[in-house]
């Protein structure tokens, strides 16, 4: 197995090398990761408002933007300077402390979760024990955001909003553990490193999408709810709510509950790629495809060439899903809040349940095929 990339190990040990003490050489490293997860979940922003407007544009037949920049693709920077000039009012009888506080505790969880996401082959910023918990802890934080934007505005809709978004959340926070749960039983660990590499070495068979079919749409239904995405945008529903928790909200601080919606959006989809679609491995083994043509797997260049391309995969499944995604919002109705809740504690939950026992018993019964 290639041992890949490690870029901390890596950064510190040639910092060393010149002479720093262990210590500053770890300070040192230490805003470089902040400021590759900034610029990594920034432009995956840009490229989803892109991708959102395009493919809507598509799917009801209209143009979509083309103007601001090549084929409309800086739409959304043009978007994001509009939002920090105007205007950023705070309502006279909110808790002004609280209410500028709810936009940044849902925004800075987010971000933080992208320093366990693998783009390639051992390419993380830090390499956790318990990565995969650490991101389901951050992605809980993020109601208590929404219930003190909502309960700041002295607004009943925002507070109903804030309300249903909470409530949201922990209905499908549960499903969204217990198969990720199911992962991790296969697994035997909670990094993602290594869970991608238990999915690799045979192909597009090897991963857990086809061990863990059930615990793929579970997990998948449940991101879309956290992220609030169509048809589970209940907490905006602007037929009901005007806009929830957003109402009162204007300037940067509206537009940080999109970011934040949509850096969740671009992060879940690297999630379901790291934990059922086998991250950056290939769906041909890399074994198989240099056997055929008759190159050896330890060369420089094809080792720098399969980490390249890793990258590339992770990235493909990623975008993909989110393509899905948003074809989704503009394809299906939204369901009642009633619907939604029920499908979460009434369906989803008991499934969820019911599979983790299952797995557990295969794995016990079929430990090869089930990471025993």
């Amino acid at each position: 197995m290639n041992p890949g990339i490690d870029l901390q190990g890596s950064f510190v040990r040639a910092l060393i090398d010149l002479g720093l003490p262990s210590g500053v050489a770890k300070t040192v490293w230490l805003p470089l990761p902040m400021l590759l997860m900034l610029v990594v979940a920034t432009v995956s922003i840009f490229i989803c408002v892109w991708l959102e407007r395009k493919i809507s544009a598509g799917a009801q037949q209209r143009i979509g933007p083309e103007y601001v920049g090549p084929i409309g693709a800086l739409q959304a920077v043009a978007d994001g300077v509009k939002l920090i000039f105007k205007a950023d009012i705070t309502p006279a009888k909110s808790d002004p402390w609280l209410f500028a506080i709810g936009p940044a505790i849902v925004v800075i969880p987010v971000f933080l979760s992208f320093l366990i996401v693998p783009f390639g082959q051992n390419l993380v910023i830090t390499d956790l024990g318990i990565g995969i918990f650490l991101w389901i802890a951050l992605s809980s934080i993020a109601p208590i955001g929404f219930l003190m934007a909502g309960y700041s505005s002295n607004n009943k809709y925002s507070l109903l909003g804030g309300l249903r978004a909470a409530a949201q959340s922990i209905s499908y926070e549960i499903p969204l553990a217990l198969s990720v749960l199911a992962v991790v039983l296969m697994t035997n660990g909670l990094s993602t490193i290594d869970i991608v590499n238990q999915q690799s070495g045979y192909g597009f068979l090897g991963w857990n999408i086809w061990r863990q079919p059930v615990g793929f749409v579970i997990f998948w239904i449940s991101a879309l709810a956290e992220c609030e995405r169509l048809p589970f945008d209940l907490p905006e529903a602007e037929e009901e709510l005007v806009a929830g928790y957003q109402t009162e909200y204007t300037g940067m601080k509206f537009g940080l509950f999109y970011v934040g919606s949509y850096v969740n959006l671009m992060l879940s989809a690297l999630i379901v790629s790291v934990l059922y679609l086998g991250g950056w491995s290939f769906p041909i083994p890399v074994e198989t495809i240099t056997g055929l043509l008759g190159v050896s797997e330890s060369a420089p260049v094809v080792q720098l060439l399969s980490a390249s391309l890793g990258i590339v995969m992770t990235l493909i499944k990623a975008y993909l899903l989110v393509f899905l995604t948003i074809l989704l919002r503009w394809t299906v109705p939204r369901v009642r809040i009633d619907q939604l809740l029920d499908l979460g504690w009434k369906f989803l939950l008991p499934v969820s349940l019911v599979n983790l026992l299952l797995t557990a018993g295969l794995k016990l019964t079929f430990p090869f095929a089930f990471g025993g």
